[in-house]
């Protein structure tokens, strides 16, 4: 059951305000994203990295940067949409560039 995630116009502008004066929260939320993808949440990935999109390189810049159209972008990043894996890298890729971070996957014994 997947539960609708409401965001307010403040919300975002504070993600924005928190992400330009703070670039560890941004790689968190980079690190958070990935790390839901990859344990199968991709609903709340998807939100995260809408997010952090929007408060760093923006969809516009996304577009130019994985060239692919940003309403494209837009419908891959929304709560129902559905990116292929060439998306969902190319997408990871330019964000991590924009942030100039690489990702490193580390595997840690369930509970």
């Amino acid at each position: 059951m997947s539960i609708p995630i409401v965001e307010s116009r403040c919300f975002k502008h504070t993600i924005v305000a928190r992400v330009e004066r703070d670039p560890r929260f941004a790689k968190a939320m980079l690190d958070e994203a990935a790390t839901l993808f990859l344990n199968d949440e991709p609903d709340v990935a998807r939100t995260i990295l809408r997010d952090l999109v929007n408060a760093t390189i923006g969809f516009e810049g996304l577009a130019v940067k994985t060239k692919t159209p940003s309403k494209s972008l837009h419908r891959m990043l929304s709560p129902t949409g559905n990116p292929n894996m060439e998306n969902l890298a190319a997408i990871f890729g330019a964000v991590r560039k924009s942030l100039k971070v690489d990702l490193r996957v580390r595997t840690i014994r369930a509970a």
